[in-house]
């Protein structure tokens, strides 16, 4: 391929930690949103397919539309994010967003709906790795960094902890407030962006090709998955999904090593961490998105709740997510990374184990319980993760590790809806299908808990290199 010769960084015009402040509070705002987003449509999945029809299928697009786009285009908008600046891509996806909450809103039928979703997703893949990217602009100290990202990381937890109760109380009023509200608190962010100062940027070409590769891939994979559910992995339109997903990630693969500026340059994988990182990221989400999927519609389909009920069963597991995240990075400290990555771990798999042999009549209040340790292994594994990500990776990549680190969670929480949807319409049953997904994430967790004593935990040397750390 024809290569390009890279012009040199651009700096930003003023002070870089002239509003370290105003930075972590777009930062919060902006994750905040979209976290929010996606914790807060679970609850209401039956009320809108009692409006707008679908079956499992519909909803499980409902769901995956946003999580599909967003971990697609995760990683072009960290590479973005590190070409155009972090401040000027974080506008672009807020305002994208902001305009595709709206369109939700208004949806007619659930087809408009989906497509507003799946753009919503593309706003949001934008502003997730632009908030850990200005963050590490902001905030040069290591440990301010890390306090940093803990506060970061307070705004998700805060959203995770309210979206199932918010979205109770919403669409008991109307579903399609649960997509407005999403309007006020975008604007907010696009206000904090305009006291950031610019960020620097690097002018090189996009890789277009590459992002065709990652579409297809993760776009083929998670249809074919959808879609098994109701037709069976034989069907013809599932092995083609499949297919294009298998041909979609080889063409990615080749086209990111031959390409001169590739989105995700393929040598970050020879990075320890990175890997680790990744891997870890994955396995949370399919535990932490999954979770709410499979029992926001235990909790209205078996046990006959309402919206608002529903939203008050999870609260007890999102609080205690919330009220640790503050101080994650400080107890990481304490107890030592692998400690604290691996205690989480064990700690959602703990929960799932005894939500799996749970007595299908066993009190809502005892279930909600039971799913705290759930929501306790999120502070005690991701805030540490990134934090340490950071460190690891010189300043001009953070954009684009942070896009792999949140594609990897985002690739887990599209496949846990998608897999877990179409488990729970297997012909044995809506709690077989729920007992057999939280067993088959159990082995995940295990599996992944091992993987983190590879983890390196001595600190970087050499800034500019992220190949010296394997």
């Amino acid at each position: 391929m024809p290569t390009t010769t890279q012009r040199p960084v651009v700096p930003a015009v003023r002070d870089r930690g002239r509003h370290p402040v105003a930075a972590l509070a777009a930062c919060v705002v902006g994750f905040f949103v979209i976290t929010l987003d996606a914790t807060i449509v679970n609850v209401a999945l039956p009320t809108i397919r009692d409006e707008l029809g679908g079956g499992m299928s519909g909803l499980q697009w409902v769901v995956d539309g946003y999580t599909l786009m967003f971990a697609a285009l995760l990683l072009s908008a960290g590479a973005l994010s590190d070409r155009i600046g972090a401040r000027r891509a974080y506008g672009i996806g807020v305002a994208v967003f902001v305009g595709a909450s709206a369109a939700c809103g208004l949806a007619p039928g659930l087809g408009v709906l989906v497509a507003a979703r799946f753009l919503q997703g593309a706003g949001a893949a934008v502003v997730m790795p632009t908030t850990l990217a200005l963050i590490r602009e902001a905030y040069d100290d290591p440990g301010r960094r890390a306090r940093a990202v803990a506060v970061w990381a307070m705004g998700g937890a805060t959203a995770a902890m309210t979206g199932p109760l918010v979205g109770g109380v919403l669409t008991g009023l109307s579903w399609r407030l649960i997509f407005f509200i999403n309007v006020p608190v975008g604007v907010a962010a696009l206000v904090l962006l305009a006291r950031i100062q610019p960020s620097p940027h690097r002018r090189v070409p996009f890789d277009w090709a590459g992002q065709v590769g990652a579409v297809a891939a993760m776009g083929g994979l998670t249809y074919g998955v959808i879609e098994a559910g109701a037709d069976g992995f034989t069907a013809r339109r599932v092995i083609v999904a499949l297919a294009v997903a298998a041909i979609g990630l080889a063409g990615f693969l080749v086209i990111e090593a031959r390409s001169a500026h590739p989105m995700v340059p393929l040598e970050m994988f020879r990075n320890r961490t990175m890997v680790i990182a990744a891997t870890v990221g994955f396995t949370f989400m399919i535990g932490f998105y999954g979770v709410p999927f499979l029992f926001s519609l235990y909790f209205q389909q078996l046990r006959g709740l309402s919206s608002m009920a529903t939203g008050v069963a999870f609260l007890p597991m999102m609080a205690c997510s919330a009220l640790l995240t503050p101080v994650s990075t400080r107890f990481a400290r304490w107890v030592g990374l692998r400690a604290s990555i691996t205690g989480g771990l064990l700690l959602m798999a703990a929960g799932m184990i005894v939500l799996t042999v749970l007595p299908a009549t066993a009190p809502v209040w005892a279930v909600s319980a039971l799913m705290i340790p759930v929501g306790l292994g999120g502070p005690l594994i991701m805030p540490p993760l990134a934090a340490h990500l950071l460190d690891h990776v010189p300043g001009h990549r953070a954009g684009v590790a942070s896009g792999i680190l949140n594609t990897a969670r985002q690739i887990g929480g599209a496949l846990a809806v998608a897999v877990f949807g179409a488990l729970l319409t297997d012909h044995a049953g809506f709690l077989h299908g729920l007992r057999t997904s939280l067993v088959i994430t159990v082995v995940i967790l295990l599996a992944t808990t091992a993987a983190t004593r590879l983890l390196p935990l001595h600190r970087p040397s050499d800034a500019g290199s992220v190949t010296r750390f394997r």
